[in-house]
């Protein structure tokens, strides 16, 4: 977050908003699923009060959201950027990335708000833990709820990413050949050309950060879709098929969380170069104070 905020990796303000914004929200998926899990075992050797449990979970739910439309509104900046170029003078602007950003981070926690009712303690009179109401796999209206929160994270982001990058490929495809053959009819023949170098390079990072999306993600929405068709809500075993998937995709989203770290490290030189600037940074402070 520090290295991608100095905005010295060679990106557009643009783009390094939504990085910035995007890594944000990473972190806060870590914290708030695994982090204070590990906190709570090492203070209080047992299970939390169950408002404590209950804002955890509201805020798992809402990081989770943050960082999926983020990744959305990401990859939606990059498709209008490549595909519609008048539009982009407009669209891509310092100025509607922070809109994007603020709106998703404040929607995101809004609609998540109801969570908190939908929990009860763990015990009878007993306020530690929480765990989901009877009601909320039955009464209608939370199963209104609870369809619409899965329709909005992940489903409906996951095939948006995957329908813009499809017509983004598909753009470039295009344009690419068009550019060939019109360099090849001007010059006589075929060069390197800079320009769809870079945009090739320019869009490895996109193709990447949502790639993993759709890939980590995969699992989760595949057994979300099971759940309900099949109407199965409970698990006999932890040995059940079932449940040993639905903990493997709980697994693999929270694990998408921490994937783009190693993406903007991996595709972008500038970025290595700061990180290896930030390592080196303290042990040449060090240096200099030893040598005076």
């Amino acid at each position: 977050m520090i290295i991608l905020a100095r905005g010295k990796c060679g990106l557009t303000r643009c783009i390094t908003h939504y990085l910035t914004a995007m890594a944000a929200a990473d972190l806060l998926v870590v914290f708030s699923n695994a982090a204070t899990g590990i906190i709570f075992n090492a203070v209080y050797s047992r299970m939390p009060h169950t408002v404590v449990c209950t804002l955890q979970n509201v805020m798992a739910f809402a990081s989770f959201d943050c960082s999926v439309w983020l990744t959305v509104a990401f990859t939606f900046d990059r498709f209008v950027a490549i595909c519609y170029q008048k539009f982009k003078i407009k669209y891509c602007t310092v100025r509607t990335a922070r809109i994007a950003i603020g709106t998703v981070y404040a929607l995101s926690l809004l609609r998540n708000i109801p969570y908190y009712f939908a929990f009860e303690s763990y015990e009878l009179y007993v306020p530690i833990g929480c765990v989901e109401k009877l009601e909320y796999h039955y009464l209608p209206g939370w199963l209104a709820f609870s369809w619409l929160h899965n329709i909005l994270t992940p489903l409906l982001p996951f095939f948006v990413i995957l329908l813009l990058n499809i017509l983004t490929v598909r753009s470039i495809l295009v344009a690419s050949r068009a550019r060939r053959k019109l360099r090849a009819h001007v010059s006589g023949e075929r060069k390197v050309d800079p320009e769809m170098e870079s945009r090739m390079k320019s869009i490895v990072l996109l193709f990447c950060v949502s790639g993993s999306f759709i890939l980590l993600w995969l699992t989760e929405v595949t057994v979300f879709i099971h759940s309900h068709v099949a109407n199965i809500h409970a698990y006999p075993n932890w040995a059940h098929p079932m449940f040993m998937a639905f903990s493997a995709g709980d697994m693999l989203k929270i694990l998408s969380s921490c994937t783009n770290t190693f993406i903007y490290i991996l595709t972008q030189s500038k970025i290595r170069e700061e990180l290896r600037n930030a390592i080196k940074y303290p042990f040449t402070k060090l240096l200099g104070v030893a040598t005076q």
